[in-house]
Formats: structure tokens, sequence, C-alpha cells
């Protein structure tokens, strides 16, 4: 079953799924193998492990000093996959994507990158600085391979633009709450509906909507506008406030938005 077939499978159950992120190496592997167990015991659809990067430019402050703090530390693009497949075996029940830049992709070497994915379980990528013009093998081999090639929608794209994302994207279509990077708060206005609109008219693939989804309001304001919530900056400030305890309570208080 492919992650789109996951998905929609879920949704005869559930009303809204939930994604999480987090910078895997912050503030290190053995907290980000407990956020994630709380995580997967308290009902996440899909998780985001990000592979940290120098320059995230589609992050906020936030997950910017989770990166840097990362790198930092020493952590290694080996390291991660070794933990993604340690987190995919313990928690089949999770689809665990790879989130980073094309960089690390490149210099990894592509389809050494997307075999590996597919060895250890991978469900796919979000790279948020490819885009589909210039991701063309990228997009075939993780066809090839079974696993999901995120795209994402904005608030400035075009219909004729986000239809031509849709048809070149596979799994779900990440779409992006309002211009600038992950963290700030998102208001639900007559806009942003209507942006929302825009974005079901344009594909048959399920919406994530991300980008300043921080608490079980906004993830209430997404019922029936949305197909899952992506939660990324709040998780990381509860950690780094709270502890990796914390993690579970809150997961299952948005479950039950």
């Amino acid at each position: 079953m492919n992650l789109q077939q996951n998905l929609q499978q879920r949704l005869t159950q559930k009303p809204l799924l939930l994604m999480t992120h987090l910078v895997l190496g912050y503030p290190s592997l053995a907290v980000n193998r407990e956020v994630i167990r709380q995580m997967a015991e308290n009902g996440v659809d899909c998780i985001e492990l990000q592979i940290p990067f120098s320059e995230p430019m589609a992050d906020g402050p936030v997950i910017l000093k989770a990166n840097q703090e990362a790198l930092a530390a020493g952590i290694k693009v080996r390291d991660c996959i070794a933990f993604a497949a340690e987190m995919a075996r313990e928690f089949p029940q999770v689809n665990f994507l790879f989130m980073t830049y094309y960089n690390i992709v490149f210099r990894y070497g592509l389809a050494d990158f997307i075999q590996r994915a597919a060895e250890i379980g991978m469900k796919g990528f979000i790279i948020p600085d490819l885009p589909p013009e210039e991701g063309n093998e990228y997009l075939q081999l993780a066809k090839e391979h079974g696993l999901a090639a995120i795209m994402f929608f904005t608030p400035t794209s075009t219909d004729e633009r986000m239809t031509e994302i849709a048809r070149q994207g596979s799994g779900f279509i990440y779409c992006v709450a309002r211009k600038g990077v992950t963290g700030q708060h998102t208001e639900m206005d007559d806009s942003l509906v209507e942006y929302f609109g825009r974005c079901r008219k344009a594909t048959d693939l399920p919406l994530a909507v991300g980008f300043g989804i921080a608490n079980r309001e906004d993830v209430a304001l997404l019922h029936g506008r949305a197909d899952m919530a992506v939660i990324g900056t709040a998780t990381i400030k509860l950690v780094d406030r709270e502890g990796a305890a914390a993690v579970g309570p809150f997961i299952r208080s948005l479950a039950e938005a």
C-alpha cells in the first residue's frame, strides 16, 4: 500500500490526520527516540524526520536553531538514516518521511539516497527547495521505488500552477498556510478558506496543512478543510520547555480537537 492509499484508508476512520516533525539529533537522538514513541503511541499518522542542514531556508528560528545545534553536536547523514531505519522497524504503524534540503540528497547521491530510504521502510520525501521543473530524476526514482515525492501548494500559487504541481506529486500535497517560514502563527481568515478551496479543486491527493499550526484550536479549524494537520515548531518548543514526556498528552489533545 503506497502512502496515498494508506492515508485515504485512515481517513475513513477519522476526519483529520496528524503529521509531526522533528529535527534528528536535536537535542539528541535519545530524546528523538522518546518523542517519537510518545507520538506513535498517541495516534500520529506521519512523522517528518528532518536531516539537519546548515541553511534550512523554509524554516523559522526555532527549527533553524535545532538544525544548527544538531550539526554542532556532530550528527551525520548516515546517523540519521540508521536512526530512521530503527524507528521504521519499531513503529510500523507510522508513515515516516525524510524532510531535508536538496544539497544533502545531492551530496549523498540521489539514486543511493532514494534506494536506501526504500530499503529501510520510509514512505516518502519532503524537499522544499527542489521545484518539480528541476526534479525530474528525483520524481522518477521516487516513483520507481514506490515512495511519495511530496509537493507544495502556497497561497501565491495560481490555479494552473497547483494543477501542474499536483500532477507531479504523490502521497499528499503539503499546503503552506501562509507566506514566510515555519513557526509564525497563522490566522484562519476568509482568504485562507478561499485558498484551501482552491487547493481542494486542484487535486484528489490528501491535503496536509502546515506553517503556524500550533494548538488544539488551530487543528479544530482545519476540520472539513484539510485532511492532515502538520505540527512542527510547537512540538520542538514543548520539548525544550517541558521535556519529551509532555509530547504524549499534547498529541492526544490535538487528536481530540
